[in-house]
């Protein structure tokens, strides 16, 4: 196991426009003391600009010029903050149907996603979108914020029925389990600091849970996986270099190279050009073979008895990118870490083509065999991406179904 330990959380936030969520980020990071002196000050200076009595601390996160005009967020912005219990790095997604695909992108990487609801509106058609998207990337924690709580007088039987409603869609959605908490953003209430107004709300304030809540296991601990991303030769000697992306591996471990099937036995470990007796995930380290096996780019070495499936039959859930659409037959690229193989659209779930931003679901037949783990117990190797081989555009986003 890796001796270093976990302190850092990724998460991401979603909501339906106008549901308050740069507000809701800009008072996490105001109230958190994350924010320098001259970006409030100039937070403050248009605020006033637009006849605004206190600063408007959306803009704080609203930081692309086109946003600001429209007072909408477009694109995937990342803040990295911290407190003395923990750093963050913040993935600011957009709302609007046309962005999911953005949402997928800051929230492909995520350990919690926050998914902000308007107490006024309730559960919106964007809000079971952004929970459908948390199931699909298998999120490991979500946080239901139910915003503008001051708007409709703290009252807690609305809180409750939007808990309520939330629930049995993300039962049906596929999401296990959410943390429901009533804020607001505007006044501050249950951001960073427990409100006075709503005492009958017992849980954390919002920063507190994100400090408290279990970040996703260290991927030393997980089954090894070494894609092979570059073949070194010194002289008679061939290292294989690339990043552990999941497990460790020691000198001595007996391997297993993929597709090939061949087996061999570590020699030796290089970390950062010094060798090592061992290497954990996420270090990136070249790994010397007993034996001259037939390993290139591409390949996937592992460790142990946990292997991979080996599989030309990819059956996946998707988010489509592209402007593009998917069709049925069509001849694409898939791109598995540093592995990409010919393939062919076998199947949409049924439907006759994906637009951008579509979820669904793809079969797919590839050329050559892929080592493939299923998306629920690795999102690094069991995520891929289909390419366009006409330019080399990305046209979907998978996660791989192998039940």
């Amino acid at each position: 196991m890796s001796t270093t330990t976990i302190d850092t959380l990724r998460f991401a936030t979603a909501g339906s426009v106008d549901d308050g969520k740069s507000t809701l980020v800009g008072r996490l990071l105001h109230d958190s003391k994350s924010v320098l002196t001259d970006q409030l000050e100039a937070v403050e200076r248009v605020s006033a600009d637009r006849g605004q009595d206190a600063p408007d601390l959306a803009l704080l996160t609203d930081g692309l010029r086109a946003e600001r005009e429209q007072g909408i967020t477009i694109d995937v912005a990342y803040r990295y903050f911290a407190t003395p219990r923990r750093r963050f790095i913040l993935a600011d997604t957009p709302g609007h149907v046309q962005y999911t695909r953005n949402m997928v992108t800051g929230a492909s990487t995520a350990e919690l996603a926050i998914i902000l609801v308007d107490a006024r509106n309730g559960v919106v058609e964007q809000t079971l979108r952004h929970a459908a998207v948390a199931a699909l990337l298998r999120v490991p924690s979500v946080v239901l914020a139910v915003n503008k709580m001051d708007l409709v007088g703290y009252e807690q039987a609305v809180f409750e029925r939007i808990v309520e409603e939330f629930a049995g869609h993300a039962a049906e959605l596929g999401l296990p389990s959410f943390t429901p908490v009533p804020v607001s953003a505007l006044v501050g209430d249950n951001v960073v600091d427990r409100s006075t107004h709503m005492d009958w709300y017992e849980g954390p304030a919002l920063l507190e849970f994100l400090e408290d809540v279990p970040v996703s296991a260290d991927p030393s601990d997980a089954p090894a996986r070494f894609p092979v991303q570059y073949v070194i030769r010194d002289g008679e000697v061939r290292w294989y270099a690339g990043q552990l992306v999941s497990g460790s591996v020691r000198v001595g471990d007996r391997v297993t190279v993929h597709p090939s099937g061949e087996s061999s036995e570590i020699t030796a470990i290089s970390v950062l050009g010094t060798e090592a007796d061992a290497a954990y995930a996420p270090q990136s380290v070249s790994l010397r073979l007993a034996d001259q096996r037939d390993v290139s780019r591409g390949d996937m070495i592992t460790a142990g008895v946990d292997a991979p499936a080996l599989t030309q039959d990819v059956r996946a859930a998707v988010c489509h990118l592209a402007d593009r659409p998917l069709r049925v037959r069509d001849r694409v690229l898939l791109r598995h870490t540093t592995r990409t193989v010919k393939a062919i659209v076998k199947d949409l779930g049924g439907a006759a083509e994906l637009a951008a931003n579509d979820l669904g679901r793809i079969t797919l037949r590839t050329a050559e065999p892929l080592a493939l783990d299923d998306y629920a117990v690795s999102r690094r190797t069991g995520a891929f991406l289909v390419i366009d081989p006409a330019d080399g555009a990305t046209l979907t986003a998978g996660m791989a179904d192998l039940t």
